[in-house]
């Protein structure tokens, strides 16, 4: 049957876990492997507005993105990385956000409308063509 579609879930992310792999990479530092956990789950995501105060003395500021993803009993967990795969015309297409904190809904997990919400960073990854 599959997963019902929600109203608002506009957009489609892959699930990475993210791994120390145990070897170090070719200049020494430990390199961090990734393995995609979900394929094509249902989402929605918002950035919040960096803050002003910040920008304006032209300091970097860190992008935060709330999330929400269906259906809501998948083991997503801190410190995973969500990609935004679809649309292709997104601003944030194949973009990788570190997820910072989950927060599952009250609802059964056996209700269809279960959901999980998130809060994640933009994560940029030295030594890639990123």
């Amino acid at each position: 049957m599959g997963v019902p579609i929600m109203a608002g879930l506009n957009v489609r992310f892959d699930i990475w876990r993210m791994e120390d792999s145990g070897t170090d990479d070719y200049v020494g530092g430990a390199s961090i492997t990734g393995t995609i956990v979900y394929q094509y789950i249902q989402g929605r995501f918002q950035g919040f507005m960096p803050d002003q105060v910040f920008e304006q003395q032209g300091l970097e500021t860190l992008r935060t993105f709330k999330f929400l993803f269906s259906p809501g009993t998948l083991d997503i967990r801190e410190r995973d990385e969500a990609q935004l795969v679809a649309p292709f015309d997104h601003p944030h297409y194949n973009h990788r956000f570190r997820l910072t904190g989950i927060r599952y809904s009250d609802f059964n997990p056996r209700d269809p409308r279960n959901y999980m919400t998130a809060v994640g960073t933009r994560s940029v990854r030295a030594h890639t063509q990123q």
